[in-house]
């Protein structure tokens, strides 16, 4: 009975003594709402913010779109706890309406298996589109 005890006794002990913290991310925002754009007038880019809030390094270890036509870019190097870092994304900006997710795999524990995921959303017109539901104005026959 003592040694089932003291078997107990040290599983608790290094339980306790494993570290909770870890590598944390927050991000100043999970969406880059893009609104209603023109083709050809915008980018494209986007940037992503995020802080590591936790006691160890954040490592990001790769970044993927859900398609093609976005192409994330993301640092390297671990980030050091209470340091920034940022995730550009550039969309192709085809017409058409833009729901696109990035999704980050990395060390953070505040994400279930460190998954974290950034929506894009928006719309893109051609040059010269109108908003269909704006009053076209009419010019009388000269």
């Amino acid at each position: 009975m003592k040694k089932f005890l003291s078997i107990i006794v040290i599983l608790l002990a290094t339980f306790a003594a494993y570290p909770q913290g870890g590598a944390k991310i927050q991000l100043k925002s999970d969406t880059a709402d893009y609104g209603t754009v023109t083709k050809g007038q915008d980018s494209g880019v986007r940037v992503f913010e995020f802080t590591n809030t936790g006691d160890a390094p954040l490592i990001i270890k790769e970044v993927k779109s859900t398609c093609g036509c976005t192409v994330p870019s993301w640092p390297k190097e671990p980030i050091a706890p209470g340091k920034s870092g940022k995730i550009e994304v550039k969309y192709n900006m085809n017409p058409g309406p833009i729901r696109k997710t990035i999704t980050i795999q990395s060390n953070a524990t505040n994400y279930k298996n460190g998954v974290v995921p950034l929506k894009l959303k928006g719309e893109v017109v051609k040059e010269g589109d109108s908003d269909v539901l704006q009053k076209k104005k009419v010019v009388p026959n000269q």
